[in-house]
């Protein structure tokens, strides 16, 4: 009896009543998020701009506030913020996610015009949604999860954009790690291994026989020979966004099946 107490208590991530504002797409890994953090009784803050699949998600979890706002623009995510503010008065998580790659813009395609747009709509989000929450971080010591992408670190072929925006991603990480310790704010980010999600059939169906290049690819993952679940790199954002982890500031956290630094990536099979 005393054993199995002290594993629920140890199991506790101290997450009942937070604030955490989820501010990525209601799909995918944004949508096991936000049941992860709801699971833990934590107050869900669902922030994107599809209607329907925000709905969809905000009438899977009750008790959760669903906002619609353009993250595009820095007016969105100000919106965002202040109402979740105004509902709940505090704001005790922001978690940064979801973005938009385009397999058309490397250095052999798209032009100058595209490569902006792009990088505005992946990447000036995060800034603009941890700005204009920063006061109400301060309040709470609260902290900051960024989701961010092994493209960075690894390559994948025709996504200039994407690659630069995700390593921006990871000096912003560590650069607001450095300047909000002082607040006892925490900023970290992970960086997915392969997994399925809705947005990755997009460059697929830019060949032919997409399941046919597809089936390669999970037998080239070294652990278990599988891609990564939504919901196994949901748990890490879990982690790093509760108190259990009061004390890891400033990482790059990959969610690694062995491949996840130099490993096939799905985006290949597209080349």
């Amino acid at each position: 009896m005393r054993v199995g107490l002290r594993l629920r208590l140890f199991m506790d991530l101290e997450l009942t009543d937070k604030v955490v504002m989820l501010a990525g797409r209601a799909t995918g890994i944004g949508a096991a998020i936000a049941h992860a953090v709801a699971a833990e009784g934590a107050v869900t803050v669902i922030v994107d701009s599809d209607v329907e699949a925000g709905n969809l998600l905000h009438s899977q979890l009750p008790g959760s506030e669903l906002i619609i706002a353009e993250r595009a623009s820095a007016e969105g995510c100000y919106a965002a913020v202040d109402r979740t503010a105004k509902r709940f008065e505090r704001i005790d998580v922001l978690v940064n996610s979801s973005s938009w790659l385009d397999h058309k813009i490397g250095r052999e395609h798209g032009n100058p015009d595209q490569y902006i747009e792009s990088v505005e709509r992946n990447l000036l989000h995060y800034y603009n949604m941890a700005h204009f929450a920063l006061p109400y971080l301060k309040k709470s010591r609260g902290n900051i999860v960024n989701v961010a992408s092994k493209s960075d670190s690894g390559g994948q072929g025709r996504s200039s954009e994407y690659a630069s925006v995700r390593g921006a991603i990871l000096a912003l990480t560590r650069e607001w790690a450095a300047e909000l310790a002082k607040y006892g704010i925490r900023v970290n980010a992970i960086i997915p291994a392969e997994a399925m999600t809705p947005s990755c059939p997009q460059p697929r169906n830019t060949f032919s026989e997409p399941e046919e290049r597809l089936q390669p690819i999970p037998g080239k993952i070294p652990l278990e020979k599988r891609t990564t679940t939504q919901e196994e790199i949901a748990a890490i954002v879990l982690f790093l966004l509760s108190p259990r982890a009061a004390h890891i500031t400033a990482q790059h956290i990959f969610v690694s099946d062995g491949g996840a630094q130099s490993g096939p990536s799905l985006a290949d099979a597209a080349q």
